[in-house]
C-alpha cells in the first residue's frame, strides 16, 4: 500500500526550479538585460548598476504577484503554487523587507531612479492588490491590466538609465545618432513588443483569469481576436523601426532589433496550433533574453553593425 501511495504522489519540485518560476525569473533576466541593453544603446555606456536595482525591483513585484494570484495559478497549474501557499507569510516577510532595504541603499547610490522606483512599486501594488476604489485591483481591469505592466517595464528599461543620463537635456551624456525622436520611436517599438508578450500570456492564463474575473483580451473577446491584437502589435512594433530607419532617427543597431517580433510571430503561432501552454510562454521570454546577450556578444566582438 505504502508504494502504492508513494507511485501516485506528484514528483518533488527542485529548489532550483521551484526558485525559477516563484520569482519568474524568466521576467526578471529580460527586464534587466532590457535595462542594460537600452542603456548601452541611449548612453554609450552599460548600466550595471541599474540592471542590477531592475533585476532586483522585478524580483519583488513577482514574489509579492505570486502570493495574491494563488487562485489563478492553481487553475493554470502554475509550478510553485504549493510552496507559495505553505509559505506565504514569509515571502510577504521577504519581499517587503527586500523593497524597505533597497529603497533607502539604493537611494544612496543612484538617487535619480529613487522616485521612478517608488512609481514602478506603487504601479505593482495597484496592479497585485485590491487598493483601488471598490476594492478593485488593475490586474482586473480590461486594457489598464496590460498597459500598466508596460508601464512598469518602461520605468525600469527606459527611465532608469535616461534618468541617469539626466534625460537627455545633456547631449554629452547620449551616444552617438540618440535623439529624441530616436528614444520615443524606440519607446513605440517596445511598448507595443512589450504588449504583445502580454497578450500572449494572457491566451495561456485565460482559464485562470476567467476564474479570477481577470477582464483581459481573451477572456472577454476570445481566442481568435487575441491572436489579431497580437499580430497588431507586433506589425505596429516593426512598423515604428522600419519608419524610424528609413527617416535616419534610428540608428541601425536598434533597427535591427526588428528580428525579436518576426521571433516572436513565428513562435507563438506555432504554439498556438498546439494549444499554447505556460512552458511556451517562458521559453518564448528565455529566446527574447538570449537574443539580448547574443547583441551584448555581437557589439563585445565588434562585428558589423555595432556603430551603424
Amino acid at each position: 500500500m505504502n508504494t502504492t501511495l508513494e507511485a501516485a504522489a506528484p514528483p518533488r519540485e527542485s529548489a532550483a526550479r521551484l526558485f525559477l518560476s516563484v520569482s519568474r525569473f524568466h521576467i526578471v533576466a529580460i527586464a534587466a538585460l532590457g535595462t542594460l541593453t537600452f542603456g548601452w544603446l541611449f548612453t554609450g555606456t552599460r548600466p550595471w548598476a541599474l540592471a542590477a536595482v531592475c533585476a532586483l525591483d522585478w524580483f519583488i513585484v513577482n514574489l509579492l504577484n505570486r502570493v495574491v494570484d494563488l487562485k489563478e495559478d492553481t487553475e493554470n497549474a502554475i509550478t510553485g503554487v504549493g510552496f507559495v501557499s505553505r509559505n506565504r507569510r514569509a515571502i510577504l516577510a521577504l519581499g517587503f523587507g527586500a523593497l524597505a532595504a533597497s529603497l533607502v541603499s539604493v537611494h544612496l547610490v543612484l538617487p535619480q531612479i529613487t522616485l521612478l522606483r517608488v512609481a514602478f512599486h506603487t504601479l505593482g501594488f495597484a496592479y497585485n492588490w485590491r487598493l483601488l476604489p471598490g476594492g478593485r485591483r488593475i490586474k482586473e481591469l480590461y486594457f489598464w491590466k496590460n498597459t500598466a505592466s508596460a508601464t512598469g517595464f518602461v520605468l525600469t528599461v527606459f527611465a532608469y538609465p535616461l534618468a541617469v543620463a539626466g534625460w537627455g537635456t545633456d547631449h554629452a551624456a547620449l551616444a552617438p545618432g540618440i535623439q529624441p525622436a530616436t528614444i520615443w520611436l524606440s519607446g513605440v517599438f517596445f511598448v507595443c513588443f512589450e504588449l504583445s508578450y502580454e497578450v500572449i500570456y494572457d491566451l495561456r492564463d485565460a482559464p485562470g483569469d476567467r476564474l479570477a474575473g481577470v477582464r483581459t483580451y481573451p477572456v472577454v473577446h476570445g481566442e481568435r481576436t487575441a491572436t489579431r491584437i497580437i499580430d497588431g502589435l507586433i506589425a505596429a512594433s516593426l512598423a515604428a523601426l522600419v519608419l524610424g530607419y528609413a527617416t535616419g532617427l534610428v540608428p541601425w543597431r536598434i533597427a535591427c532589433m526588428a528580428l525579436a517580433p518576426v521571433i516572436n510571430l513565428v513562435w507563438y503561432k506555432r504554439a498556438l496550433a498546439r494549444g499554447i501552454t505556460s512552458r511556451d510562454c517562458i521559453a518564448l521570454t528565455w529566446a527574447g533574453a538570449a537574443l539580448l546577450v547574443a547583441y551584448h556578444l555581437w557589439v563585445a566582438l565588434g562585428l558589423p553593425g555595432v556603430d551603424a
